[in-house]
């Protein structure tokens, strides 16, 4: 593992984009994922991202690389001379590429692609050496090695190898061909097919797309504004802070869209019926581009038109009305998904900073000694991690546990991570993080004291909670469970000081394969009433503090607002949560019993 260092990578717009329709997104997405099963098909396909997405990432620098070459030839003469000038001075270019065709005419690509043999060999050397010319990638491109054995076997072997580099190159990525953030939202639906077929540790890298919509419209980050993501995985959070907030500012969906409000217009239904014809792709025949998907809806007409206003001179050259970029800020445990989050932002062309290491021992955004501060944190950590100590919160140097709140338990640190976001909000800082339902409740209700529950209280009791979403059932890549979004205020507005917003979502979703998601409607229905904290039967409840306090800071909407007359009764997913949050307390009691014992040699 390379040692960790800061990244910064900054935003270039594209200087000549063509317009690019939807229609060419959606062959786009069905093509990066047909790429990416051409080595073993659709079942197998996950196994192999660690190669795909850099083979994908480095098909995007060369055809950018070769429209800029082109730029150049044209000032200077000749497409030879503009390599020369390119590799004399690399700032001519956004990356240099080490790549040079034996006829300068043809594409930077064609290198990579014209390997006949050894070709695992000739693709890393390669990556290697563009990494090697640009800082920027080290670490991220780099990292993997085409040339692979386990056991005198190839990982993957050229034949597979070559069959995803034919792939990869049935389609050019230049500024000509493709936007910035259409070919990041197809890299973003590559990274979420995977997150569907890489089981339990697919969460470790992917949050739902719904759920982070739902978070940055809520957040509602203003151009230029700082954000925060302490376990940024593959860095969607991040990207769907960016995308809101431009949608905001180009007007395309004013907070009253965003929410959905009375002066919005409706979702269009196509959007509905795209959605749902997407989800459709899902099925084997489509995912290998099968002459079976359906026809294009007449609908899409309307949405292009629509989409074609994201288009226009003015936003395709980051026109001088332009807001300002968010500046995003992460941090990742787990290298190869550290790695992941570097390309999805260069790809998406977002100016940010990824730093790699263990955020909870060891945060790497501090200032002048202290821990950093932002204008909005948004994360959905690991859930009921238990591998912190009561050590680990007590020898914190950078106050991040209060006292009156501090170790939760060993069982989950859960409110470990909502501590260590508030730490990291300046003073009118806001946050979203996504927690297992659990932490809303553990402890509530129970005879004695509960760490966790105190915790909780100790938030409710300064005023930090704002709101409260119980999420619906089977939506995460690793789990079933439901899981909630808590959202901190430390400038909560007068009106609703003394008070938490509740919002029950558990039945605003539709049935998915292999997930349940929430429609778009949905996404907006639910932004809205969190935004404007309206109250609506079956849905909110605005609570004040002395009702949590009655209720034993349990703050899970479920136990406020029922959905339906059949669920008269806690949600079960609720009481497992409680049962094992006693089990644990039991093992805990135990353990330190027993410790007890042995030192008096009983």
């Amino acid at each position: 593992m390379r040692p960790a260092r800061t990244k910064r990578i900054r935003r270039r717009r594209m200087r000549k984009q063509a317009p690019v329709t939807p229609t060419n997104a959606k062959s786009l997405e069905s093509w990066i994922w047909d790429a990416a099963c051409s080595i073993r098909g659709a079942k197998d396909a996950p196994k192999y991202k660690d190669y795909i997405l850099p083979l994908i990432f480095t098909k995007r620098l060369c055809d950018v690389f070769d429209d800029e070459l082109n730029r150049i030839a044209a000032e200077v003469g000749s497409r030879r001379s503009a390599f020369a000038l390119a590799k004399a001075d690399h700032k001519l270019v956004r990356f240099y590429l080490p790549l040079v065709p034996d006829d300068p005419e043809q594409p930077v690509w064609s290198v990579i692609r014209k390997l006949a043999d050894r070709i695992g060999e000739g693709v890393t050397t390669h990556m290697r050496a563009i990494a090697r010319e640009n800082p920027l990638l080290q670490g991220i491109i780099d990292r993997v090695d085409f040339n692979a054995t386990t056991h005198g076997q190839r990982d993957l072997d050229d034949d597979r190898l070559s069959n995803l580099i034919e792939a990869i190159s049935t389609k050019r990525l230049g500024l000509d061909d493709v936007e910035a953030d259409i070919i990041g939202k197809s890299y973003e639906y590559l990274i979420r097919k995977f997150a569907e077929g890489g089981g339990q540790s697919a969460g470790e890298f992917y949050t739902p797309p719904e759920v982070g919509t739902i978070m940055s419209r809520v957040l509602a980050p203003e151009p230029g504004m700082e954000i925060y993501d302490p376990c940024c995985g593959s860095g969607g959070l991040l990207i769907k802070c960016e995308i809101a907030m431009e949608e905001r500012e180009r007007g395309l969906s004013s907070p009253q869209d965003q929410t959905g409000g009375r002066n919005a217009p409706a979702p269009l239904k196509c959007e509905i019926a795209m959605e749902e014809r997407e989800r459709g792709l899902s099925s084997p025949q489509d995912q290998t581009g099968g002459r079976n998907a359906p026809a294009p809806l007449k609908c899409e007409i309307a949405m292009e038109e629509r989409e074609r206003g994201l288009s226009s001179p003015q936003d395709q050259t980051g026109g001088r009305n332009a807001p300002a970029p968010l500046k995003l800020y992460g941090q990742e445990y787990i290298a190869d998904t550290w790695a992941m989050a570097n390309m999805n932002l260069i790809i998406h062309d977002f100016e940010g900073e990824i730093e790699i290491g263990d955020t909870f021992k060891h945060p790497k955004f501090r200032w002048r000694g202290r821990l950093r501060t932002f204008d909005r944190v948004v994360a959905n950590p690991m859930w009921n991690q238990n591998w912190f100590t009561e050590a680990d919160y007590d020898n914190d140097e950078l106050d991040r546990f209060p006292a009156g709140a501090g170790f939760p338990g060993k069982s989950s640190a859960d409110w470990g991570w909502v501590q260590h976001m508030h730490a990291s909000l300046n003073d009118k800082g806001r946050a979203a993080v996504v927690l297992d339902t659990g932490a809303a409740s553990r402890g509530s209700g129970n005879a004695g004291t509960n760490k966790e529950k105190t915790v909780r209280q100790w938030f409710v009791d300064h005023d930090l909670i704002e709101s409260v979403l119980y999420l619906p059932e089977n939506l995460f890549y690793n789990t079933t469970a439901p899981g909630i979004v808590l959202f901190l205020n430390k400038a909560k507005p007068e009106a609703r000081r003394g008070k938490v917003f509740l919002v029950n979502a558990s039945q605003v979703f539709e049935k998915g394969d292999p997930k349940n998601f929430i429609p778009i409607d949905g996404i907006v229905r639910i932004a809205d009433t969190l935004i404007g904290w309206k109250e609506e039967e079956k849905l909110s409840r605005i609570v004040d503090h002395a009702e949590l306090a009655r209720n034993d800071y349990n703050i899970s909407p479920s136990r406020y607002i029922h959905t339906s007359d059949a669920e008269t009764y806690r949600p079960l997913a609720e009481i497992v949560a409680d049962l094992d949050a006693v089990e644990a307390e039991a093992r805990e009691a135990d353990a330190a019993l027993r410790e007890i014992l042995r030192k008096i040699g009983v």
